[in-house]
């Protein structure tokens, strides 16, 4: 198991190298006359003749969606939280972090905001550890929400502040690109591990979430890549088709069961299926150039 994780991992890292790599080349070479007929070339030559606009405003349309969503259902998780009500607040908990999660690459990408909702125990100084993990430890090793009454005020704030910045936040073509396959890596890493939701063990909502952002900048992305590429856009599709029929089987209601109800073999399929969507998945940036 953990030997297919991290296989997962560095296996995303090391195209995203080798694509950073091969630019590097083509500049050192910028006077070869091999190096205009090189893939990258060929590949940047593709990008410039795409319209990156429509892809880029549906992506930021879908973002600010998610944003709002995210906003009104943290309130009400919120107010479960102030009120004391634990149960409730527990309830709320995963469903409101879906939408965070479905837009992680933005968030990561606007300074401490990502730190500040979603980081984990020791991630940060124990003094800035804020956000829904804190209140998490609250509700589900304190068994209540007394006492983290502050953290979600400040919580509500940021995810405020994250929607205001979804007006104005700057979306390169790379983002969408690499943003998929760090969706991919974040369900390898921590979802499918159970790290993530270590006291409400509540990872297959993460882990389903990660998936839809994912598959949601491939959407946008599969015309044009099946325009450069159909054999690999049909792959991709393939690929998360399996990947999500395998998660239903977790379903329970509108939710997931607990990742404690998972046996290892359990696990071990689905870090088969994120291996086999991670491959192809990550050629996509070559193929379009971004």
């Amino acid at each position: 198991m953990v030997v297919k994780l991290a296989w997962t991992a560095l296996l995303l890292a090391a195209s995203l190298t080798a694509a950073g790599c091969s630019s590097n080349n083509n500049e050192e070479n910028a006077g070869d006359e091999s190096a205009a007929a090189s893939p990258t070339a060929s590949a940047s030559s593709s990008a410039a003749s795409i319209d990156w606009t429509p892809i880029v405003d549906s992506y930021r349309q879908y973002s600010i969606e998610q944003a709002d969503a995210f906003i009104t259902e943290t309130d009400k998780f919120v107010a479960a939280v102030k009120a004391g009500d634990t149960e409730t607040a527990k309830r709320l908990y995963a469903p409101t972090r879906m939408y965070y999660e479905r837009i992680e690459p933005i968030a990561e990408a606007l300074g401490d905001l990502d730190p500040n909702i979603d980081a984990r125990e020791n991630d940060v100084e124990e003094k800035d550890w804020r956000g829904f993990h804190r209140i998490e430890k609250s509700l589900w090793v304190d068994n209540a929400a007394a006492g983290a009454e502050d953290y979600a005020d400040r919580l509500l704030e940021d995810a405020k502040s994250l929607r205001a910045l979804m007006e104005t936040v700057e979306i390169e073509p790379t983002l969408l690109v690499t943003g998929a396959v760090e969706l991919l890596n974040e369900v390898s890493s921590s979802k499918v591990t159970g790290e993530e939701e270590r006291y409400s063990h509540t990872d297959l909502y993460d882990f389903a979430a990660n998936v839809e952002g994912a598959h949601k900048i491939y959407d946008l992305l599969k015309p044009e890549l099946n325009k450069k590429d159909a054999e690999l856009e049909a792959s991709i599709g393939t690929s998360f088709a399996d990947l999500e029929e395998a998660l239903g089987a977790y379903k329970s209601g509108d939710g997931y069961v607990s990742y404690t109800d998972l046996t290892e073999e359990d696990t071990k399929k689905l870090s088969q299926l994120i291996d086999a969507l991670a491959e192809p998945l990550s050629q996509m940036g070559v193929i379009l150039g971004a």
